[in-house]
């Protein structure tokens, strides 16, 4: 199948197709004399598994690994759940930055009489001098 075929069924556009060639997380891809790309079932295959792993947030760098264990069928389980733990903690530590971020912006704006008055406590605190400590309450310093 084409390129536009191998999009359509795999749910990964023909773009980042091509892109996740150029990364080396597909085997290389056959063409025809005319030097189109000819994909096969086992290459949908991997793009369908590629576009679940980004969907749940993997990074490329965990991609790569968890394509290298799912082809070697003498992989040990425990190295797959190790990088998946591992995304799930950096998915907590982001969920974390993001509320503490959420309660501070929702106190600065429950602070704000958003009247015609030029006072603005939201504008105030993004001001400050020490503006680089992140939001209230957060362990995230200078962003």
């Amino acid at each position: 199948m084409n390129i536009g075929q191998a999009a359509a069924a795999s749910a990964v556009s023909a773009k980042m197709i091509r892109h996740y060639e150029a990364l080396g997380l597909l085997p290389k891809v056959p063409r025809t004399q005319a030097g189109y790309r000819q994909y096969d079932d086992a290459t949908v295959h991997t793009l369908r598994f590629i576009r679940r792993a980004r969907d749940l947030g993997f990074s490329i760098k965990e991609i790569e690994a968890l394509l290298g264990l799912w082809r070697n069928r003498r992989r040990a389980s425990a190295d797959v759940k190790r990088i998946a733990l591992a995304h799930v903690a950096d998915l907590q530590r982001r969920i974390d930055e993001m509320q503490a971020m959420q309660r501070a912006l929702g106190h600065l704006a429950h602070c704000c009489q958003g009247n015609e008055r030029p006072e603005c406590p939201i504008l105030d605190d993004l001001a400050r001098e020490d503006a680089t400590a992140g939001p209230p309450g957060s362990k995230t310093k200078g962003r």
